[in-house]
């Protein structure tokens, strides 16, 4: 069994990777930390404990994490999750407390009490993982690797026709702090960078006989995901929108799930047209060696994806 640790901004879809991380009997689902991104920290802190509430998994710690990035504002997400940040779902506020220490705490004293043996499991800004590695430096080598939903690297049309960031190449999780993102690529930790070629691809869409399972199961979480559905539909979007965090924890439990290759990535942080992109350096000849080599999602088998994402939420 993998030991994880959920890093997240939640968000429908973080939600929901805490739901499939939650009931994973492959995975041992050590804490989720909570970091600003898709709504303020107190929001995403809440939120968190409010799925595992409605899971049932109350033993799972909760800590939340930075407020803000790392040197820079707040940025605003151009995309809702809903009034409640839960695709409106609005579930039950939670009751039980989050832990007495900070997320990038909990990070160390986990990853130094099982070293080498915790996989974090990153669908937010890279900003408490940071803050973790420049806090206690020695714990980058005890990591066993990081997944994380980050980037986009232009391999096909979905990479930048669903850019999530607030520039035209980026993806939100580096575009929010990209200067965490620069630290926890160069960290040499093992990283799989699961960009939006792989996450936000329309493939990634469920029939409308699964959709029915969902609305007619009993699951509290298999309801929320309808809902979730139903809202982004209701804006336009695709079902996608409500899922694209859990791939990270797909590949956690299935890596063959997705095709990867090795690439160097550097992350731009300068501000402008291009802040937050995740830049690949793919020539033959005159290759920067100096930028971080990491493990990019090049396709994924978007079916079996969503047959283990379904078999999970109805379990």
């Amino acid at each position: 069994m993998k030991k994880i640790i959920l890093d997240c901004d939640p968000g429908m879809d973080d939600s929901m990777a805490i739901v499939m991380a939650a009931k994973s009997p492959d995975l041992a689902l050590l804490a989720v930390t909570t970091v600003n991104g898709n709504y303020p920290v107190e929001v995403t802190s809440k939120n968190a404990r409010k799925v595992l509430e409605m899971l049932g998994r109350t033993d799972i710690p909760v800590a939340k994490g930075m407020a803000s990035p790392l040197v820079r504002d707040v940025p605003k997400d151009p995309f809702t999750h809903g009034a409640d940040g839960q695709a409106e779902n609005f579930l039950p506020e939670p009751t039980i407390p989050l832990s007495d220490l900070s997320a990038s705490e909990l990070i160390i004293r986990l990853v130094k009490q099982n070293p080498g043996e915790v996989h974090l499991i990153v669908t937010g800004p890279m900003t408490n993982i940071a803050l973790a590695m420049k806090m206690d430096p020695s714990i980058k080598e005890n990591i066993a690797s990081i997944i994380a939903i980050s980037g986009s690297f232009g391999l096909n049309e979905y990479a930048f026709l669903n850019a999530t960031g607030d520039t035209p190449q980026s993806e939100w999780n580096v575009y929010v702090d990209p200067e965490a993102a620069d630290i926890v690529y160069q960290s040499g930790v093992p990283l799989v960078a699961l960009g939006l070629d792989v996450a936000t691809h329309f493939s990634v869409n469920f029939s409308v006989e699964t959709i029915d399972l969902f609305k007619r199961s009993e699951k509290r979480e298999a309801s929320f995901l309808a809902q979730a559905i139903r809202f982004v539909e209701g804006r336009g979007f695709e079902a996608y929108c409500t899922i694209i965090d859990c791939m990270a924890v797909a590949y956690a439990i299935d890596p063959t799930l997705v095709e990867t290759f090795k690439g160097r990535v550097g992350i731009e942080t300068k501000d402008g047209l291009t802040l937050g992109m995740t830049v690949l350096d793919r020539r033959h000849h005159h290759v920067w060696e100096h930028l971080p080599l990491v493990e990019i999602g090049k396709q994924a088998d978007h079916q079996r994806f969503l047959d283990l994402l379904t078999q999970l939420v109805l379990a």
